[in-house]
């Protein structure tokens, strides 16, 4: 009997055909999830967290990225750091992954003990010419893009996050994210490959019939219809809907809200959309009712009906409202699997059951991320099925999907695969 031939990474992408979703092997193969780990979770800007997680001096977490493991904490000053969570002396992990409080980082191995900065200051039994200076805690490269922690983990970061930073600075300013609170925090592990939960968020194709809760207040046809297929009436409604979105938009950047799409996603190393989104019925926030679910509003926001500041990343996807904000990260853990992070943010000042109510605050994405890691899960079946063959992605509604996996494609080749 012959052995199965098994396709190269390169044959992999040779294969993708414009317009189609990826080869089988590009979702299910683990070489190409360690390749995958090493072009767009090394070598690429990621979303990891937000300032506001590590609030106070002394606050630290830990977030695992494959083999890499990375502390986010706030110094004795106050600054952010981000460093490599291994220790100087033998490699051993510093913190276990999570949240906790800290005076300083001492190894639980041998007592080295280092300073928030990442400096070392104290290594037992190393005798008196052994030269501290030079055995600091390795540094991660970050960007603070309005309170969101962005990391690079290669030598060389991509130039081009100045892009991403110098529209959404002025964006995010409104909302003041470095200064809110985490009002929750849903971990979600999706049985599907990393790239299906990106093609998943970055289309409404299926929202309308698994997302009854989110549609109260998002806009399906926000992201693409094909007009003849709808029937007359529902055609004039789109129309009536993109004619408000011209009129809206127009009338925000008028009053000094940046609102228009703004895209970089193709022929680039730091992919992002962003766009103010109209929010469907009260127009307030994605509640169960669309109403704001925080009297408190965010940062210095006075205004419930500025729409939905949305913004999405090869890793992560964000909505940002008057009164709270949702921040969704993604970090791949197989081939096959996928952890979604969801964070809730609210006024640092706001009080549970005074301000806001906690199921009304979250119980719209809770709901959604569940769903969506439903239709992932059938997904990765699907592709993993023999008679799985790549299917035509719609050039209404899942043009982004085209453009995400072209991107993937340009970038792995980028990177000599």
């Amino acid at each position: 009997m012959l052995d199965r031939v098994v396709p190269t990474i390169s044959s992999l992408l040779n294969a993708r055909v414009q317009g189609h979703s990826l080869p089988a092997g590009l979702y299910t193969s683990e070489d190409v999830f360690e390749a995958d780990l090493d072009v767009f979770f090394r070598k690429h800007w990621i979303c990891v967290g937000l300032e506001c997680d590590v609030p106070e001096p002394g606050d630290a977490t830990v977030i695992d990225i494959g083999k890499s493991s990375l502390i986010l904490l706030r110094d004795d000053d106050g600054a952010i750091r981000v460093l490599h969570n291994v220790c100087r002396h033998r490699g051993s992990r510093l913190l276990d992954e999570g949240t906790t409080i800290i005076s300083k980082l001492v190894c639980p191995y041998h007592q080295w003990t280092y300073e928030l900065s990442g400096q070392l200051v104290y290594a037992p039994h190393m005798g008196r010419d052994f030269d501290k200076e030079c055995r600091s805690l390795k540094q991660i490269a970050f960007r603070s893009i309005g309170g969101l922690i962005y990391v690079c983990l290669s030598d060389d970061p991509p130039a081009d996050i100045d892009r991403l930073e110098e529209v959404m600075a002025e964006r995010l300013a409104p909302y003041d994210i470095g200064n809110a609170k985490v009002a929750h925090q849903c971990d979600v592990i999706e049985h599907g490959n990393w790239k299906l939960t990106l093609e998943n968020n970055r289309e409404c194709y299926h929202c309308s019939a698994n997302h009854p809760e989110l549609c109260v207040s998002f806009v399906d046809l926000d992201f693409g219809f094909d007009p003849d297929s709808l029937s007359p009436e529902d055609r004039a409604q789109a129309e009536e809907h993109l004619a408000l979105y011209a009129e809206r938009t127009s009338r925000w950047e008028m009053e000094g809200h940046p609102s228009a799409a703004v895209e970089q996603l193709l022929d680039c190393a730091t992919n992002f959309r962003t766009q103010r989104l109209i929010i469907a019925g009260a127009g307030e926030s994605q509640t169960p009712d669309a109403t704001a679910a925080s009297s408190k509003l965010l940062g210095t926001m006075t205004r419930k009906d500025l729409g939905d500041t949305h913004l999405w990343g090869h890793n992560s996807w964000k909505h940002f409202m008057g009164d709270h904000a949702v921040v969704s990260i993604v970090i791949p853990l197989s081939a096959g699997k996928t952890l979604v992070r969801t964070k809730w943010l609210v006024h640092k000042d706001a009080v549970e059951g005074v301000d806001y109510d906690l199921d009304k605050l979250t119980s719209v994405w809770l709901a959604t991320t569940d769903q969506d890691s439903e239709l992932v899960s059938r997904s990765q079946a699907g592709i993993m099925d023999p008679a799985y063959t790549p299917g035509p992605y719609s050039p209404f509604s899942e043009t982004s999907l085209d453009k995400f996996a072209t991107w993937y494609i340009d970038r792995m080749r980028a990177h000599g695969y």
